[in-house]
């Protein structure tokens, strides 16, 4: 063999070595040009049976993806940013990360999971922060009612958004601003109607058999998201079974005398000895939400995300990925958490320490896991009835929805479903 044949061979597989089968989606603050995208095309790869590992707390919780011409294809598209690696620096990489003096994981990601969100008939996508983002990633989903819920449609899914609703039928608290509105009076029509179709003689008694549906999908092993005022008037109705806490304009008859003695602080998720708001001319649902209590200006309403263990703390790790510790916050119905009123077995995953108040908290119940995400829309500050809805092509690399984002993508690393 000739010298020059044998610097061919040599030369050939250094070519095979070094080429490329890894991309990297970084998802760090400089690199990547469209973080929520990013999300989607990891739902779309896994989708394709494609394995990909989730870099917990490497460059902003990036992803690591086979080389595909697809991918490729797909990212450019979408105008996500990826890097090429080769099998040698992908699997530097990866022994970086498995060493016990960094504080990171890999995180295999083996499947879709099923999404569902629970919103009413014709509501638009910008009329939810979860359902915004969850189309303009160009993830998947289904909408879910009343009906389907009470018909036990949940079991088909593995995570469940609750849409900004009020699960004491209360309509939403908005009597004392709103009572005149047409829109308040069609919306209170439309549930009276489905309540009664439904079997039930108060829109009250038909939203607590739902939470309690929902209720039960979490303890069967599924996975509940929710925002706003969703998230604390689920733990008030569950809570408050049994008892009738709404004035005569929610239900046509008086409220129970003494009623908040008759709450079951146990059946609630997250929250304990909170104090219902009796008057139903105030926009709250009780003293669990922090709006009317915070006292900080807008240029100064910040959270910091936790900082956890990505090699024993997983869930909350996964959560928690993003390219700031430092998120800025939102208003909404229910804004925060009271601290003092999360029960123990809650983790605080954001909060602001200046104002005493939990934004992101997350618990497990039976089999599943839930998390409450205070506030309604993370790139509109101060969220109001007819306001113009986000574009989210203006805050691609938005903080606050990659935490929507976190909690879509986690059920991808469940090995299997833990349903009853």
């Amino acid at each position: 063999m000739s010298f020059k044949q044998l610097l061919y061979i040599l030369l050939f597989f250094f070519a095979i070595s070094a080429k490329a089968s890894f991309l990297l989606i970084p998802m760090d603050e400089t690199t990547q040009r469209n973080h929520l995208k990013a999300y989607g095309i990891t739902y779309w790869a896994l989708d394709k049976q494609y394995k990909i590992s989730w870099l917990l707390n490497y460059r902003g919780g990036s992803f690591l993806v086979p080389d595909a011409p697809e991918i490729r294809k797909e990212c450019q598209i979408r105008g996500v940013s990826f890097e090429v690696l080769s099998d040698s620096e992908s699997s530097s990489l990866l022994d970086e990360i498995s060493s016990p003096s960094q504080n990171m994981e890999a995180v295999v990601l083996e499947r879709t999971p099923k999404i569902a969100v629970y919103t009413p008939k014709g509501k638009q996508p910008w009329d939810d922060a979860v359902t915004l983002v969850l189309t303009y990633a160009e993830i998947p989903f289904t909408p879910v009612y009343d009906e389907e819920v009470l018909s036990d449609g949940l079991l088909l899914y593995d995570w469940l958004h609750l849409h900004h609703e009020d699960f004491t039928g209360q309509y939403g608290k908005f009597f004392g601003a709103y009572k005149n509105a047409p829109w308040y009076i069609e919306q209170k029509k439309e549930a009276e109607a489905l309540a009664a179709k439904l079997g039930y003689s108060k829109v009250s008694e038909a939203k607590l058999a739902v939470a309690k549906k929902i209720r039960d999908f979490v303890i069967g092993g599924g996975f509940m998201f929710a925002m706003c005022s969703a998230t604390d008037s689920f733990d008030i109705a569950l809570a408050a079974e049994g008892v009738d806490i709404c004035e005569p304009m929610f239900d046509g008859d008086a409220s129970e005398g003494n009623y908040q003695s008759k709450i079951d602080y146990r059946k609630s998720f997250a929250f304990k000895d909170y104090i219902l708001e009796r008057n139903p001319n105030v926009y709250e649902f009780s003293d669990i939400d922090m709006t009317q209590k915070r006292k900080m200006p807008m240029e100064k309403d910040y959270f910091t995300l936790m900082d956890f263990s990505a090699k024993w703390d997983v869930v909350p790790s996964m959560l928690c990925q993003n390219h700031t510790q430092l998120v800025k916050g939102f208003m909404g119905q229910t804004t925060s958490y009271d601290g003092n009123l999360i029960k123990s077995n809650v983790l605080i995953m954001g909060e602001n320490h200046f104002n005493g108040e939990a934004r992101y908290i997350h618990g497990q119940i039976g089999k599943g896991m839930f998390t409450y995400f205070g506030g309604h829309d993370p790139e509109d500050y101060q969220h109001r009835v007819g306001d113009e809805p986000t574009v989210l092509d203006l805050h691609p690399n938005s903080p606050g929805y990659r935490l929507i984002l976190n909690n879509v993508l986690f059920p991808a690393a469940r090995k299997k479903k833990q349903k009853t």
